[in-house]
Parts: C-alpha cells; structure tokens; sequence
C-alpha cells in the first residue's frame, strides 16, 4: 500500500517469563481465556528506532503467542509531515511555539485524505476487533474507525505541561476513542473522563540480545574495537539526538567531572534509525561542535560506525561493560534505556522528569538531578565509590525486575482488552 506498509510480526514465548516473574505469567494465563483470539491492529509511524517501536514489536509478539491475532501497519508519509508531527510532539511536551494553520491544514489534509483509502482498506480487510493507535502522528484517523470497532489510543510521551492551543486542536480526536494508554498518571489530561484512561508503564524484554546476559570479557572487546577503553571509566547515554535528551548538559556533566577523573570516557550512542525524527541532525551538529579535540568522546550517530556489530549487540555491550549510565532528561515519557541500563546493574544518574520518576526512587535505585552540576556530583561520588555503584546497581535491577518487565505489561494489556469487552 502506498501509505503503510505491514509490521512483520513473530510469535514470541510469553510462559519464559516464569523464571523472573512466575505469578503475573500464570494469572495472565487464566486472564487470557476470556479475549483469545480477538483481532487487533496497531498503527505506529516507524517500524525500527527509538523505544516505541521496540515496545511494539515485542508486544505483538508476546500476545499472538497467547492467542490474539495481532497485525501492524506503520504509516508512510512526506518529511514535511514528519516535521510538523515532530513540532505537535514537542509542543504536547511542553516546548513553546505555536503550530501554524498552514501545519494543522497539511497535517489533516494528509492524514484525513490522501492516508484514509488505505485505512479503509486495511480495516475492512482485516476487520479487526480493536484498534491501537500509537501517538500524535496518526491521532486523527479515529475519525475512520467505525464505533463498532475499540478504538484505543497509546501515548508515549511526557504529557506533564502540554501546550494548551495544540492539545486543544486535538482534543476533539483524543475524545473519540474508547480509551486512551499513558504512562504516568500525571500525564492524564484534566477534561479526559475518568473511565477513558488507563495507566500501562512501558517494560523491557530481558531476552532481547541487548538485554540478556553477555560475558563482560566479551563486552570489553567490543567496545575496545572501536577505540573505547574498558579499563578506564565511562560515562554514557544511549538516547536519540534530541535537545529532549540533552546530551549538552551529559558533555557537561563529563567536563565537570573530568578535572577529577582524568581518565574519564564519555560515549554517546543514538543511531539516526527513526524516520519521524528530522531534528535529530540539527542536534547532533550542535553536540559535536562542543565535544570536537577530545579524543575521550566517542560519538556513535551512525549504525555504519560499528560496521561487524549489531545496533543492539553494541547497546548490550555499553550497558555490561560501561561504568555510569547517564540521562539527563528535560522530559521523558518514560526512558526505555534508562530501564535497560538498569537491568544491567548499572547506576544511574537522570532528569528529574515525571517519567523517570517511576523507575528511579532518588538515592535508592538511582539518582535524580535537576542539572550538570549536580550530576557531576553524584558521577563523581559514583566514580569513587565502586561499592556504592554496586548498591544502586542492584536496587535498581531489583526494581526493573518487580514492575517494568513485559510480563507485567502484558498482564496490564490483557485486563485492558477485558475492559473493553465488559
């Protein structure tokens, strides 16, 4: 089809999950029998970078395994649309500004007309029982979705202080759907009625090739292939480009600290995979220009900079084998790599954000800082205190273990589906 183009979709073993959390897998099990086989489709706008398509495709994996007829459909659209759905997700954000009528009229005009014959066509051929929309960049097409149809609508993003012109433009679509997914319950809006919202965290997949178990000597030998020392201390972030992340305020923090630590590395990783993210450049541009003449720096942007190692191979080997996972946030919906860093017993320094919050409890599973001087502070306490490394790194597995694994999401996922049928 011109517009989407299909998700590939495997069947992923839901049960292997008995071996961290044995009780949300058996109550899923039971849960399970009463919306077996329901038909689901999820649209989302890119199939490969970032968290939110990881978090799809595991999912849909994990619920066909458990009798759900799971399909997706990823939107295919002209950059200018993805520049303005990248402004309408910074202004829901928080960032100030102004989306233009021009915006609105070729946002609409695209998805409302030159997107819906396709639409149609992939509900009336599937003719699915529930509809998932993923985000503000297909918001609109619930205007398609027949009522017979559950219409639920998931955002991921931090939602804390949302423009109000923009979230005013689009409340009358966010209205229209049976339920809408946040992350966090601060992120629900005020005129939204209760029985709408549902409250699911995002999770990792421990089984994942970035997430499972590798030999630190391993890890060690691959970061040293690209020039990384692993017998030296490393700083690193893994985060798209994106002065949401604020990498500026990370090459602070590792300057700060360096005066300490001469020996200090900092590796930023944020492949350019996502193709509704073109400010991402822009970015990368202004964070090279602060890090250039030292040879410390490692700036990974590119997958063809680890040529022989996959994206997640690499990622696993940073979260084994790295010293301080670093995320100085200014929002986050939640920060699937901050969870990731996590399970790997890494300690964690982060943004105060509403969605960090739910995963870090400040100075037990990690720590909170509002800037780069107060981050080098705890990267420095950190660096000299490798017991203390240990204690966060393991309080913070812990966490991940109890509430941010898939198994819990998928145990959220399935009472989600229950509500929508009773």
């Amino acid at each position: 089809m011109k517009h989407f183009e299909e998700r590939e979709i495997k069947k992923d073993n839901f049960e292997k999950f008995k071996i961290f959390t044995p009780r949300i897998v058996e109550q899923t099990l039971s849960l399970i029998k009463k919306t077996k086989g329901k038909k689901i489709i999820n649209f989302n706008s890119t199939l490969e970078g970032g968290g939110v398509a990881g978090l799809i495709t595991n999912e849909l994996a994990f619920e066909n395994y458990l009798g759900y007829q799971n399909r997706g459909y990823v939107l295919k659209g002209p950059k200018k649309f993805f520049v303005i759905t990248k402004k309408i997700h910074n202004l829901l954000q928080g960032k100030e500004g102004v989306l233009k009528k021009e915006e609105k009229n070729f946002y609409l005009d695209f998805l409302l007309k030159k997107t819906s014959t396709d639409f149609l066509k992939i509900l009336e051929k599937e003719n699915p029982e529930i509809v998932v929309i993923h985000d503000p960049q297909l918001l609109p097409l619930i205007k398609f979705i027949p009522s017979r149809i559950k219409s639920v609508l998931r955002l991921h993003i931090d939602l804390s202080s949302p423009n109000k012109k923009v979230l005013s433009f689009l409340k009358p679509f966010i209205l229209s759907y049976h339920k809408i997914i946040f992350s966090h319950p601060d992120y629900v809006f005020e005129w939204l009625p209760k029985e709408k919202a549902e409250i699911i965290f995002p999770a990792i997949n421990p089984f994942e090739e970035k997430n499972k178990s590798l030999k630190i000597s391993l890890a060690k030998e691959i970061l040293f292939s690209f020039g990384i020392n692993p017998e030296k201390p490393i700083l690193f972030q893994v985060a798209r480009f994106d002065f949401w992340k604020d990498q500026l305020a990370t090459l602070k923090t590792y300057y700060l600290a360096k005066n300490s630590y001469p020996e200090l590395q900092l590796v930023l990783a944020g492949f350019f995979q996502a193709k509704d993210d073109p400010e991402a450049i822009d970015y990368l541009k202004k964070v090279k220009k602060h890090s250039q003449g030292d040879p410390d720096i490692f700036l990974f942007s590119e997958l063809s900079q680890i040529k022989g190692t996959s994206n997640d191979l690499f990622i696993n080997a940073l979260n084994t084998a790295g010293t301080v996972f670093i995320h100085k946030s200014i929002r986050e919906g939640f920060g699937l790599a901050i969870t990731e860093a996590m399970w790997k017993k890494k300690p964690v320094i982060a943004g105060r954000t509403k969605g960090i919050e739910l995963q870090i409890e400040d100075k037990k599973t990690g720590f909170l800082v509002d800037n780069a001087l107060e981050a080098s502070f705890w990267l420095k306490k950190l660096l000299g205190d490798k017991r203390l490394r240990k204690k966060i790194g393991q309080a913070g597995h812990q966490r991940i273990k109890e509430k941010f694994l898939f198994s819990r999401l998928i145990f959220d996922k399935v009472n989600l589906y229950l509500n929508l049928f009773h």
